[in-house]
């Protein structure tokens, strides 16, 4: 193993041992026996931690779904087909909705919803009106919207707007689909307001107020690392595509 590698891998386990206060018997170990003491220092103490990371365990998760997209699927199916209750028609549901497949995912809402006992549940519902609106239900899915109860949480709350706004855009309303992304830009995380936003602006000739909406996008982009942006790659490329295009034609703030 190259001198340089071994310090290094030196140097990490011992920052590792005194950041986390392991046994300080490690010390004298990785001191004197630096390959040997490394390796089963990495095996013991490091390696065991890494499953409980949010940040491992989300990169295993997309990896596991880019390898195997159905792997949700199976199971849901598999779970329901043990016990045909409420909750697995349900997680059917959204791991069909999760696919695209919203088709096959309207039916098992509208099931889990009627075998729930009580007050639907408020997501469901959300869900539901979502996955109508992708299958070019949008009437229906802007009536369901309407007869839900407001949802106590913000973020809930503006989950629901911008589904709102979106089928709004889709009937023809434009200007309340407009005023709705206008409050949502503000509060929502990621980007897809804010695109949403800009797409309309420029469709209804607002480019002006598109250009600050897209230049905001590009700022915080900026600041994201490329596997942090991966994730909505599509998103970014459409708006710094917009906002190329309107540069293009000299559009300015």
């Amino acid at each position: 193993m190259p001198f340089l590698v071994v310090i290094g891998l030196q140097v990490l386990c011992i920052v590792h041992l005194m950041r986390t206060g392991r046994n300080p018997l490690w010390l004298t170990a990785l001191i004197f026996l630096p390959v040997v003491s490394a390796i089963a220092y990495l095996i013991v103490e490091v390696l065991p931690g890494l499953g409980t990371n949010r940040h491992v365990r989300t990169a295993r998760a997309r990896a596991i779904d880019t390898i195997d997209p159905e792997r949700e699927l199976r199971s849901a199916r598999d779970a329901l087909g043990l016990a045909d209750t409420a909750a697995n028609r349900l997680r059917t549901a959204d791991a069909l909705a999760g696919l695209g497949r919203h088709g096959e995912a309207v039916p098992l809402y509208r099931e889990s919803i009627a075998m729930t006992p009580g007050e639907p549940d408020l997501r469901s519902q959300g869900k539901l009106a979502l996955s109508l609106f992708e299958t070019g239900q949008a009437a229906e899915a802007l009536t369901l919207l309407d007869a839900i109860p407001e949802p106590l949480g913000q973020s809930e709350r503006d989950r629901q707007t911008l589904l709102r706004a979106r089928v709004l855009d889709h009937l023809g309303r434009k200007q309340e689909a407009l005023d709705l992304y206008a409050d949502i830009v503000t509060r929502m995380p990621g980007e897809e307001a804010r695109c949403r936003y800009a797409g309309l602006l420029i469709e209804q000739g607002w480019e002006r107020k598109a250009l600050v909406v897209l230049e905001e996008v590009e700022g915080r982009m900026k600041r994201l690392s490329r596997h942090q942006r991966a994730a909505d790659a599509g998103m970014y490329r459409w708006a710094s595509e917009a906002l190329a295009g309107l540069r293009a034609k000299g559009v300015k703030q």
